[in-house]
């Protein structure tokens, strides 16, 4: 039976933070949410609703918005290196959602957390306390014991049944409070914009999502209709000595080979002055937790973007860690069985991620290989490789 009035502290209004204060509000819980920015900013632009997620929001009430919100893609077009008609077109719309009962969507991350934060506001249990500029938590037998320094000079002292940390890949929680490592750069930068939904118009279709394979470098477009604009990510190599310094690049640098390229040309024309640039780092630690104080999404596991799994994870991790701070006796069994259910599959995740990324960048001649297994498997073979991923549902690992 759920304890209803235990009080949560969330560090992190992001996609996870939001996630667990909807469900940790749902079992009556008091929640709050301590978010360093001062209102609620979603970097980044697309965001894809795999399956597996969407089946979590929908069971959260959020069903009905993220409709009216995402997009719901035919499939995948698959493009090697200067090809100019798709290798194949992996389905999803009407095929992803006959099989998993839900669809496969695309949606603006700014709508996501937006549509998160307007449903938390329904419940007069949960705080989004915005400015925060610190916080601590301390982990005893009575529980967990909080202080934040809140906009405006007001400080706040509070005791917690657990203080959770969802503030993202260079997470506080972790690395100071529980004296976790610092996040890895992985060597590699995701250049992302949207664009006026017709900058690409004959390049990439309006209805499904392109994956443009380059040697070194890959792109994913995808449109997002309730915004009139065209989601487009590309990838590159860009080595650590100069990625953070003043010299870092202001653009996706790409060799003239690739500017041959019909699709790529046509992306860097139309993207000119608008890139934005986020290095991407990965985080590996054994302490997701320490008494009443945890971590949950990129802040315990962020990892490659490659399988577009970094939102799922978080919103799983969530919908598992709900239950658990509201039915466990105290929050430290709470964390470990979490912690116990969510380790392997979160790594297996990653790994497909990894090789994910290793095939996409395949230089020629190992690419023959790499084109003629996708064209094998056919337009359902990722279906049926990731059916462990995208059919999982929270529930029964209550």
């Amino acid at each position: 039976m759920a304890s209803a009035g235990r009080t949560v502290y969330i560090a992190g209004a992001g996609v996870a933070g939001l996630t667990l204060a909807l469900a940790l509000a749902k079992f009556g819980a008091t929640v709050v949410v301590l978010e360093r920015a001062p209102r609620l900013q979603e970097v980044g632009a697309g965001i894809q609703i795999s399956p597996n997620a969407r089946r979590v929001l929908n069971q959260l009430g959020l069903e009905r918005t993220i409709a009216q919100k995402s997009f719901v893609p035919e499939g995948i077009d698959v493009y090697p290196f200067r090809r100019r008609k798709p290798l194949t077109t992996l389905e999803l719309g009407a095929t992803s959602t006959g099989r998993y009962g839900v669809p496969y969507a695309v949606m603006h991350r700014a709508d996501l957390a937006e549509s998160l934060q307007q449903a938390c506001r329904r419940f007069a249990n949960v705080d989004i306390v915005f400015g925060v500029r610190d916080f601590d938590a301390v982990s005893h037998e009575r529980g967990v014991s909080v202080t934040a320094d809140e906009a405006g000079g007001h400080a706040r002292a509070a005791r917690a049944f657990a203080f959770i940390g969802a503030d993202g890949v260079h997470s506080e929680t972790r690395r100071r409070i529980l004296a976790g490592p610092d996040a890895r750069y992985t060597g590699t930068v995701a250049w992302r914009t949207t664009l006026p939904l017709d900058a690409l118009k004959g390049v990439v279709s309006h209805e499904r999502t392109s994956l443009l394979f380059a040697p070194g470098y890959h792109a994913v477009c995808y449109p997002l209709p309730h915004r009139a604009r065209m989601n487009l990510v590309l990838f590159s190599r860009v080595k650590a000595d100069r990625a953070f310094t003043e010299n870092a690049p202001r653009a996706p640098e790409l060799p003239w080979a690739m500017l041959r390229s019909l699709r790529f040309d046509a992306i860097m024309a139309a993207a000119e002055g608008a890139w934005g640039y986020w290095p991407i780092s990965t985080v590996e630690t054994d302490v997701w937790n320490e008494g009443g104080i945890g971590l949950i999404g990129d802040a315990a596991h962020a990892m490659l973007p490659f399988q577009a799994q970094g939102a799922a994870m978080a919103i799983e991790d969530a919908a598992i860690l709900a239950p658990l701070l509201m039915t466990e006796p105290d929050a430290q069994s709470a964390l470990a069985r979490y912690a116990a259910a969510r380790r392997a599959r979160v790594a297996r995740v990653a790994k497909v991620s990894a090789r994910n990324g290793f095939a996409f960048h395949m230089e020629w001649p190992f690419t023959l290989g790499r084109d003629a297994v996708i064209a094998l498997q056919g337009p359902r073979g990722h279906l049926k490789r990731l059916d462990w991923l995208y059919r999982y549902d929270t529930a029964p690992e209550m």
